[in-house]
């Protein structure tokens, strides 16, 4: 299943602010640098991010990499990644607007798959994890990166999608879906209130398999 209609249309209202937050450039700088010290990417090699938001961490990529296919379901955010590609002329950077179930499918395939705190709001995680290892090419890399399980604190009592993910159930998944020499540390740890305005950490896990 795709992403819920309604985070589309609030990361719709959201993305002209949405790099106004230090804590989301920070966080995207670390998740780069952390894809960049696990994989061992070159610039032969093509790359996608699924639920790019405003294009962040694969801007921080795109040094390193041949070409990056920025992928999303909301048009806002996608309208701001393309205002970047024009601004700082970027010329390996291309936007495509789906949700990979419902939605277009690329025809090529890539070297390397990455999606930053979407997989939260995806209903289906099985369902995409088999898109991913389809997408990929034969020795090609997926990097998840997410919360930890939580309590339903990070998004508050409205939210309806996974409230984080146990690494081991992840891992679980990886291995149905193909991926081999799965492994995961943690990259990044938010820390914020939550709707008693009690301060929390909450630790966002990478894990990269491969095809």
């Amino acid at each position: 299943m795709s992403i819920k209609k309604e985070a589309v249309n609030e990361f719709d209202l959201r993305a002209n602010t949405w790099d106004d937050n230090p804590i989301i450039i920070e966080r995207s700088k670390a998740v780069a640098e952390s894809i960049k010290k696990q994989i061992n990417i070159n610039k032969q090699m093509k790359g996608f991010e699924f639920g790019c938001g405003t294009g962040l961490v694969s801007i921080n990529l795109q040094p390193y990499l041949k070409t990056i296919t920025l992928a999303d379901n909301s048009q806002g955010m996608l309208n701001v990644v393309k205002e970047k590609i024009r601004k700082q002329k970027f010329s390996n950077l291309n936007i495509l607007k789906t949700d990979l179930i419902q939605g277009k499918i690329p025809t090529e395939k890539f070297d390397i798959i990455y999606t930053v705190m979407t997989m939260h709001h995806i209903a289906d995680i099985n369902a995409i994890l088999t898109r991913f290892h389809f997408l990929l090419n034969n020795m090609g890399y997926l990097a998840i990166v997410d919360l930890d399980k939580e309590d339903g604190s990070f998004h508050g009592n409205d939210f309806i999608g996974h409230k984080g993910f146990d690494r081991k159930e992840m891992h679980h998944l990886f291995e149905k879906n193909g991926f081999k020499n799965i492994r995961n540390e943690t990259c990044y740890e938010i820390v914020r209130k939550d709707e008693q305005k009690t301060e929390r950490t909450y630790p966002l896990f990478i894990m990269i398999g491969e095809k």
